[in-house]
């Protein structure tokens, strides 16, 4: 398989970095991606839209030669949820690490404090406990100095979505901050706030669910442990 690693928020393609070696061990060939606007030297990192990201993703897509598996954490999980709807035919798989597939019309985040059209990494004190669970000051020092800030653009634009295939495609999810089964249940509930961001999954026809409890970087604080549960989700090469 070709796996392509699609970050989250504040991170480049290196925060792969202790995740990779495991699947390339595995037999895949592994794309840890730096997305448009997140990298370290951008002059107009402020114009860089979510659509551009996704358009950057799907030229991978397009340019593999294996089956592709899409991996998206956070954030990257809205971008390689878009690049399936525009190529269901070419993923194998997609995979949300504490992540899920944002709906038509749903933007990522429209309530992080923009500065000059990016948006730093905030405050500590922005984030739930649940975000936090195993950073220590450590792993908080690191990501504070390895941090890029994220095109304000991205965050708030609304997601465009237009071939329902997409429902097609198995999609592993692997949950961090709550149990699956809550997230099943608030995807069932209509009446529960978060109903319309979590409701998409329901759609798709083949889910898995694989719960990983830590906080929302699970690349920072169980490294191995997110390895492991993505070779698993993707199966043997």
């Amino acid at each position: 398989m070709h796996i392509i690693l699609v970050p989250g928020f504040w991170l480049d393609g290196s925060s792969w970095d202790d995740i990779t070696p495991p699947l390339v061990e595995a037999g895949h060939t592994v794309e840890p991606v730096t997305l448009p606007g997140v990298e370290r030297e951008n002059d107009h990192r402020a114009e860089v839209t979510l659509a551009d990201q996704v358009d950057d993703v799907v030229a991978r897509v397009d340019a593999s030669v294996e089956p592709v598996v899409l991996v998206g954490h956070s954030g990257g999980g809205a971008v390689i949820h878009a690049v399936v709807d525009a190529r269901p035919e070419a993923v194998t798989r997609a995979i949300y690490v504490d992540s899920l597939p944002l709906a038509e019309g749903k933007c990522i985040n429209d309530e992080l404090p923009v500065v000059d059209g990016v948006i730093p990494l905030p405050d500590w004190s922005v984030f739930d406990d649940a975000d936090l669970v195993g950073m220590t000051p450590q792993i908080r020092d690191t990501f504070r100095r390895i941090a890029i800030d994220v095109p304000a653009h991205v965050a708030q634009d609304k997601q465009v979505l237009t071939d329902e295939r997409r429902y097609d495609v198995p999609i592993t999810v692997i949950t961090c901050e709550f149990p699956s089964a809550d997230l099943q249940a608030m995807a069932q509930d209509d009446d529960h706030p978060w109903h319309g961001y979590v409701h998409e999954v329901s759609l798709v026809r083949d889910v898995t669910w694989i719960d990983l409890p830590t906080g929302h970087w699970p690349q920072l604080t169980r490294p191995a442990d997110l390895a492991a549960a993505l070779a698993d989700a993707v199966g043997p090469a």
